[in-house]
């Protein structure tokens, strides 16, 4: 199972966007507090439309309690000061759950997390002056590279709601 794992989110459409995608892939999306808003917030409901309401997602009190409740050796870091890109990673090779974690827009994850899992702290490449992408970017993009490694388990790859043949009608 893939998880997105979000440190202390600030911005509700972020949030939202993510919620949409790990609904979309079949992931499972844990919010740490504090969160930089109310999850009842109408720009979260906006970006996050009716999916929310097929998704699973879980909120912790903080980082220690997130931790102390999934265990794992598939911790996955996405910060800028990372220096392998996702794809150099071999997601075919983790056993059990794979968690992939992003820290708040502000910030990112903090450097006392980071600085103990400097081998799985990744980054996704862009020109130097640029500091950073957009977070809910950042998630779509890795979450995509590990189900790509994976070869996309559980989803569809052609359209259900509307027909596979909706386009040769």
């Amino acid at each position: 199972m893939l998880h997105l794992v979000l440190y202390e989110p600030e911005i509700p459409q972020n949030t939202g966007n993510m919620m949409r995608t790990c609904m979309a892939t079949g992931s499972v999306l844990h919010l740490i507090k504090p969160l930089g808003f109310s999850l009842d917030e109408q720009h979260l409901k906006r970006a996050g439309m009716d999916y929310v309401k097929e998704l699973e997602y879980h909120v912790y009190e903080n980082w220690d309690e997130f931790v102390s409740q999934h265990p794992s050796e598939n911790y996955y870091y996405m910060t800028r000061y990372g220096k392998k890109a996702p794809s150099q990673f071999d997601f075919t090779a983790c056993e059990g759950d794979i968690y992939l974690v992003l820290g708040k827009e502000s910030t990112g994850i903090p450097k006392e997390i980071l600085s103990q899992h400097l081998d799985r702290c990744m980054r996704l490449p862009m020109v130097a002056n640029a500091r950073s992408l957009n977070l809910s970017n950042c998630a779509a993009i890795i979450i995509y590279e590990v189900l790509r490694q994976l070869d996309y388990p559980g989803l569809s790859g052609v359209e259900v709601i509307k027909g596979e043949d909706w386009l040769e009608k």
